[in-house]
Order: C-alpha cells, then structure tokens, then sequence
C-alpha cells in the first residue's frame, strides 16, 4: 500500500516538474541578453540577467494601455456573465416547468459550439451596432455562458429542498434567498468559474484581433503577436519578456485563489 502512495506521489512529482518547464524556461529566458538564449545553457539561470528585454517591450508598444483594455474587457465579461448565469442556473435548478429538461439542454448546447464556427455572424452584427473598434465589442460574444449556467446550475441543485422551504416560511423571496443563502454555499463555485472565464479571456486572442485594428481598444495577447511578426524574426528574449509580463497575472490569481478553486473540486458532484 505504502508503495503505490509513494508511486502516486512520484507521478505526481513528475507531471509537476513537466508542466513548471515551459514556466521555467520562460522566466529565464525573459532576463537573458539575445545572443545568450541559444548558447546551450539556457536550462541554467542567467549568470548576468538583464531587465533590457522589458525595457524594449515597454518601449516598442504601449503595454499599459493594453493591459488596461484586457482588464476591462475580462472584468467586464465577468460581471455581465454573473448577471446572466445566476438567474439563468436558478431558474433550470430550482423552477419546475414543462421541458425544462429540452431547454436547459438547448441553453448550454453554446458549450459544443467553437468560436470559430460563429465569427462571421458575430462580426456581422457588432458590425451592423457600429461597434467595431470598442470594448464592448469584445465583451459581447461571451456575455452569456452556458458552461457557467451549467456549473452553477449543479451546484445550485445540491442546496436542501428543506432549505429553501424553510426561507419561504420565513418570508424571503426568490431574490433574497439567491442572495442570502444559495450564493453564499455557492461561493468555491463561482470563483472556479470567475477564475476560469478571466483565464479565458485574457489570453483571447482571434476575436480581438478581428474586431479591432486600432492600439486604443487592443489587449495585451494583440500586443504579444507584434513581437512575433516581425520581419527580422522573433527576438525570443524580448519575447518571453512580453509573455512573461502577461501570463505573471494570471498565476499570481490562480495562487491567491487556488484553495477556493480546488474546493471547488473536491466538495461538489454532478446531480441530475
């Protein structure tokens, strides 16, 4: 027993250090001079690293502004999603109707569905609402998820029929027993999904780059691909030092949250 714990643990150990690679190399790449990164000991830490890679980052586009955009654009995207998802996983997890079961299936049917698939007609109509070139254009397309209605809507279903029978009694309506008791028990669950949706989002790159062709309004994985295009090639220090700067954010949030979000994991089931 003892020395399949140990082998479990092992692989583990394994899968950890293969995933931290590409992490790894990344951060020493980033402060390593250009003529340095292909010499052969780039496994190593840099023996003199250097912030120049930052500096021309900063210096060949304006970063900031880009960063500003993506958080605007990935909040914005949140809270219009958990304005829409709450109600929405209520209403299929604790409202009974007439094919609830069809419609609810018919609402999350958008998970099976690529972005790919519906470009053309979301460019049509953010087009035809003069909105190209905006942010809003950007948050628009995913306002409405249906894996985030689906993931809700199970935890939702978990809550005690007692529960919510008992707030009934006592007076509380629909709106204040989502607010005052399922939201509260719902709390792993919706920061996985808040977690997952601003991953997401940050690091979109497609939609952005087709909805926008103007610095004011475009978010930093925009920014990214500049570095990648040019005509001398890829300088790959000044490269990672871009991604470098735009992936930091995103672990430091899934650092700050991972407890919430593996409890997540670890306390819900499905329920039909």
């Amino acid at each position: 027993m003892l020395k399949k714990i140990q082998a479990k643990y092992a692989i583990l150990l394994i899968a950890v250090i293969i995933t931290l690679i590409p992490l790894y190399l990344m951060a020493t790449m980033a402060f390593r001079h250009g003529k340095d990164i292909f010499t052969g000991n780039y496994l190593f830490p840099p023996l003199n690293p250097t912030f120049g890679n930052f500096k021309v980052v900063f210096e060949s586009a304006p970063f900031f502004v880009y960063l500003l955009n993506t958080i605007i654009v990935v909040l914005g995207i949140l809270a219009m999603q958990l304005v829409l998802i709450i109600p929405a996983a209520y209403f299929f997890a604790r409202i009974k109707f007439k094919f609830s079961g069809i419609l609810f299936m018919l609402y999350v049917i958008q998970i099976m569905l690529p972005l790919e698939a519906l470009i053309v007609p979301n460019y049509q109509i953010i087009k035809r609402f003069g909105l190209i070139n905006t942010r809003l254009a950007m948050m628009l397309p995913f306002i409405a998820s249906g894996y985030g209605t689906f993931l809700l809507r199970q935890t939702f279903k978990q809550i005690p029929q007692s529960l919510e029978d008992s707030a009934i009694i006592d007076g509380c309506g629909h709106f204040r027993f989502i607010w005052h008791v399922l939201l509260p028990l719902s709390k792993p669950t919706l920061v996985t999904f808040s977690l997952i949706s601003v991953a997401t989002h940050w690091n979109d790159y497609l939609w952005p780059l087709i909805i926008t062709d103007t610095e004011r309004v475009r978010t930093l994985t925009i920014g990214l691909g500049m570095f990648v295009q040019q005509e001398s090639g890829a300088d790959w220090g000044v490269l990672m030092a871009a991604t470098f700067f735009i992936t930091l954010p995103i672990i430091m949030l899934f650092l700050i949250l991972q407890r919430t979000f593996l409890k997540s994991f670890m306390t819900s089931g499905i329920k039909g």
